[in-house]
């Protein structure tokens, strides 16, 4: 079994059930998610990708949000996309947005969406649960159009809420294979220096999530 094939059938083993209501129990604690779709701001009959796109939730909210945009969504988990197009079909979105099934660390965009790069690409939650998240990165930073952005939102360091909070909270998401890339704002401002683009990062909600925005110059 290649790599690929073992990290997708992990994602199925896992999401078999839990999509379902997943999207009912993480609208608790993915913090930050709405605030990223509201700074997406894709040009007119733009492009966005999602990267670990899951139930397809935060591409109905960019839909709505961006009407005219043009909508893709990669996630390596069959049973996650299955629930994404029954999202779209209860939204009437099915014919906007296109979705693909890949591997966030070597995808190829072109064959998957007749395209190989996007105005904007973004990965919300998704690079704690990929255990090669910087080469997810990068690639997702090589898969934006000169002039795009690259936009991500996971989980911080809790650095500023209570000790116990933050111990807690890293059990509880290890139980889900998921852990909190404090190398994040390095890995990211690294792709900023080596890509030619500006990049902005802060910390939300105490140093619950981070947030973190690549512009790319024309």
């Amino acid at each position: 079994m290649t790599s690929t094939s073992a990290s997708a059938a992990a994602m199925d083993g896992i999401y078999r059930y839990q999509r379902h209501a997943y999207d009912l129990t993480r609208r608790y604690y993915l913090l930050g998610r709405n605030e990223l779709i509201t700074i997406l701001q894709p040009p007119p009959g733009g492009s966005v990708l999602e990267i670990g796109c899951g139930t397809a939730r935060n591409l109905v909210l960019t839909a709505r949000q961006y009407p005219e945009a043009r909508l893709y969504g990669l996630d390596i988990s069959a049973e996650m996309l299955k629930s994404a197009e029954a999202t779209l079909r209860r939204n009437g979105l099915e014919a906007r947005v296109t979705l693909a099934q890949g591997d966030a660390t070597r995808f190829d965009a072109e064959a998957l969406f007749g395209q190989s790069h996007f105005d904007r690409v973004f990965c919300s939650y998704s690079l704690s649960m990929i255990p090669g998240w910087e080469t997810a990165l990068q690639h997702a930073g090589a898969s934006v159009r000169p002039g795009g952005e690259l936009h991500v939102v996971d989980f911080g360091g809790q650095n500023d809420l209570p000790v116990w909070f933050g111990r807690g909270l890293r059990n509880w998401l290890a139980r889900f294979h998921v852990t909190p890339r404090e190398r994040l704002q390095d890995a990211m401002s690294a792709i900023a220096s080596e890509m030619g683009g500006t990049l902005s990062f802060r910390s939300i909600y105490r140093d619950y999530a981070r947030l973190g925005s690549i512009r790319l110059t024309d």
